[in-house]
């Protein structure tokens, strides 16, 4: 890299696992390896001189206020590109359902969570199992972007599966990533091949980060940080196009 050139610029692709985090940076504009690692709070992404400067995050932004059929814009406008892989597209419920019945013990805390989506959706709709369970994730993102409103210009939404179809020249990924709730090998190995494409080696993609990690969630952030960089380039695109707003001026928009 010559004098004039720009200084290398970290992006990162993040994907939840219940160990905490699943990170994968690289530095666009200069040539050190990928690095993978795993974070207990998504906060820690900004502490230090080296954060990097667009993160890609496999997990809703924006909350609305009172929730709609198939949840907000931004579900219902990508879902059609999934094929058969849609369903991995949750709804999104409102901010108070999701923030009610924190602190309560699961049983608890999805009673009230429930109750609270009944009272602020249209149709009444309760939420799904595997929706509550991302809730604490939710409210972690939810919480720092709105203490810290720098950060909303570096934070952006996305969706792996619609990472993969932008990559596979917008065509949805042919095989699953699990069946029945277990790792399917092919689906996995599907998506390899394509991420080998944009710049990730067989070892970097097979490394194991300890219990809590998936061999799928690394496979996701990989695919996420592939989206930082086309935001980082001003390539990548939203979806609504422009992006929406919520009440607390978060950005509304799944990103590819």
């Amino acid at each position: 890299m010559s004098p004039a050139d720009p200084a290398p610029v970290r992006v990162a692709g993040v994907d939840g696992c219940p160990a905490g985090w699943v990170v994968v940076t690289r530095r666009v504009g200069g040539d050190a390896a990928p690095v993978a690692r795993v974070i207990r709070r998504f906060a820690e992404l900004f502490d230090g001189d080296d954060a990097p400067a667009v993160v890609a995050v496999d997990m809703p932004i924006g909350l609305p206020e009172m929730a709609g059929p198939g949840g907000r814009g931004p579900e219902s406008l990508v879902r059609p590109h999934l094929g058969t892989r849609q369903s991995s597209v949750f709804s999104v419920p409102s901010r108070a359902a999701v923030h009610a019945g924190a602190g309560l013990d699961d049983a608890a805390g999805y009673r009230v969570a429930c109750a609270v989506a009944l009272q602020t959706s249209e149709p009444p709709r309760k939420i799904s199992k595997q929706a509550f369970f991302l809730f604490p994730k939710i409210r972690e993102i939810d919480a720092l972007l709105i203490a810290r409103p720098e950060l909303r210009e570096r934070v952006f939404e996305v969706h792996p599966e619609l990472a993969f179809w932008r990559l596979n020249g917008e065509a949805a990924m042919s095989l699953p990533k699990k069946i029945k709730g277990a790792v399917n090998p092919a689906g996995l190995a599907e998506r390899r091949t394509l991420l080998y494409r944009f710049g990730f080696d067989e070892a970097f993609l097979g490394q194991r980060l300890g219990s809590g990690v998936g061999a799928d969630d690394l496979l996701d952030a990989a695919v996420d940080c592939v989206i930082a960089e086309r935001l980082l380039a001003g390539t990548a695109r939203p979806f609504p196009d422009p992006p929406g707003r919520d009440a607390r001026g978060l950005g509304v928009a799944i990103w590819a």
